[in-house]
């Protein structure tokens, strides 16, 4: 743990001092986005990041996608109107994007008389927090860290949706109803792709590295008794609900990036580079 909170804090602070110069002349919060699959460390990161920060005078805010799923009751909904599937949260349908955009276009205007407030979601109830818990701002930030594990994602050519990737999709999507459509609302995440002013990506070394990660922050979470804590088979079956889009992002997204940065199969820094 000790090595990966070194590493984490030279890491963040060579990225900072690469976007300084763009952050320190943005007329309005420099948007940083921060994409990386499940396991890759891009919480962690991103609070070290805004330590830092702060540390150089930018008022920052992280923002994660996460906190931005829509509660177990709508996903419910979600469920018996459209498909059983999306009772799990965590693909693109089942964050409420609308939100998070205009948290982003609030934020400028933050004040003690005009706070802006942002969702926290607890996954232990699998549900948003009490409005009474949420963060706020109440000055602008410098920087704004949008941290999520699909940012920057475009949506599959169909022909791509054909074949299940899994037995998931096999045998509780035969028809490819979920996955169809799961891919036409990453349309609607173009908008808040397109705010980001820089896309930094954590590149894993493959999917089944990302699912041993996964598996790996279960387990810590079983050990500690954590509500809501997944033994092995349901892991299994939750991961599987990610595994074609984490795919698509494993193969796509670096080269989209603004900054990649490369792990090892030990989450060790294997590589940095910058476009």
């Amino acid at each position: 743990m000790k090595d990966a909170s070194t590493q984490n804090l030279a890491l963040a602070g060579h990225l900072l001092d690469h976007y300084a110069g763009r952050i320190a002349r943005a007329q309005r919060p420099y948007i940083l986005g921060l994409s990386g699959l499940q396991g890759s460390g891009k919480s962690s990161l991103a609070r070290v990041m805004k330590t830092q920060a702060e540390s150089r005078g930018w008022p920052t805010v992280v923002l994660s996608l996460d906190d931005f799923y829509y509660s177990r009751s709508e996903r419910e909904a979600m469920a018996q109107d459209i498909h059983p599937l999306l009772r799990t949260r965590g693909v693109p349908g089942t964050h409420e994007i609308e939100l998070l955009l205009s948290v982003l276009a609030a934020l400028p205007n933050a004040s003690e008389k005009l706070p802006v407030a942002w969702p926290r979601f607890d996954k232990g109830r699998d549900t948003r927090m009490p409005p009474s818990r949420w963060p706020k701002a109440t000055r602008p930030p410098k920087l704004v860290i949008v941290e999520g594990w699909a940012l920057g994602l475009k949506p599959q050519p169909l022909a791509a949706l054909g074949t299940p990737v899994n037995a998931l999709e096999r045998d509780e999507d035969d028809d490819g109803r979920w996955r169809k459509w799961v891919n036409k609302q990453l349309r609607g995440y173009q908008p808040l792709w397109r705010k980001l002013d820089a896309l930094i990506v954590l590149q894993a070394p493959g999917w089944d590295v990302v699912r041993r990660w996964r598996s790996e922050t279960e387990q810590d979470l079983l050990a500690r008794r954590a509500p809501l804590a997944m033994d092995a088979e349901a892991m299994s079956r939750f991961l599987a609900h990610f595994e074609r889009l984490s795919r698509h992002a494993l193969a796509t997204l670096p080269a989209i990036a603004d900054s990649v940065v490369e792990y090892d199969s030990e989450r060790h820094v294997t590589g940095l580079g910058h476009d």
